[in-house]
């Protein structure tokens, strides 16, 4: 059960990250389940890794979403920077 929520929230979080970035659309952004969840899993490390080093979180369903959107939106940005876009 454990994973199965952690995929979900890592498709939540992917989604609302890419929405958030502006980056929904088809001709520029990033679209389909598999990368969302990519950039939600990855994202998800990233919130959890800088909310955990500040020495702030919780354990809540929805504390895993924000943290995990704050991730990916960290990671939609490094990318941008990237590709140069």
């Amino acid at each position: 059960m454990g994973v199965l929520l952690s995929v979900i929230i890592g498709c939540l979080a992917g989604y609302l990250g890419s929405i958030i970035f502006g980056r929904n659309g088809k001709k520029k952004g990033f679209s389909g389940l598999l990368i969302y969840l990519i950039i939600g899993i990855i994202g998800g490390f990233i919130g959890g890794s800088l909310f955990g080093w500040l020495g702030i979180g919780g354990g809540s369903l929805l504390w895993q979403l924000v943290s995990a959107t704050v991730g990916a939106l960290i990671l939609l940005w490094i990318i941008s920077l990237i590709r140069g876009k």
